[in-house]
């Protein structure tokens, strides 16, 4: 019965170990893909970000381009409006990024890179620390057999220790 239990533990243990390193894979690759698929700077400012996203430079393109035209042109004033626009959708976008970052990214990479290693090293640790109860648990059987079977060897032994 005890074997029984024993296998089914390592067993479980193995399970747990395989699906832990499943989660930290898939998180790992997880963040890295997304983090690709941001378009701005990862962890910089919003002016920085700003500055280098595609949408802000074709936004400022349009206004200069506008403003060279004059707004009495019909183009001058299509291009100041989509100018405009693309400003705001630069912006939304930024903001969403930092969401993201915020919301999914940070903890992917927590979760994968401190998470999972803690789990690990802390499962690592108390299967040692069963172990060494167990041995110990043994040896305290072995000692109460020892001591009901052959008590004045025993005391013998334990009285010379001393």
């Amino acid at each position: 019965m005890k074997k029984q239990f024993n296998r089914m533990r390592q067993l479980a243990n193995q399970t747990v170990e395989k699906r832990l390193d499943l989660v930290k894979q898939v998180t790992h690759s997880t963040h890295k893909k997304l983090t690709a698929c941001l378009q701005g700077q990862q962890g910089t400012d919003v002016e920085k970000r700003s500055k280098k996203l595609p949408l802000t430079i074709l936004a400022q393109c349009m206004v200069e381009g506008a403003a060279v035209l004059g707004d009495d042109s019909l183009l001058g004033k299509m291009l100041k409006l989509c100018g405009e626009t693309e400003e705001k959708l630069a912006q939304e976008l930024i903001q969403f990024e930092f969401q993201i970052e915020r919301d999914v990214v940070e903890p992917l990479y927590v979760l994968a890179e401190v998470d999972i290693p803690n789990i690990q090293k802390q499962r690592k640790h108390l299967a040692k620390l069963v172990l060494d109860m167990d041995s110990a648990r043994t040896r305290i059987s072995c000692q109460q057999i020892c001591t009901i079977l052959w008590p004045k060897k025993s005391t013998m032994q334990i009285t010379s220790r001393q």
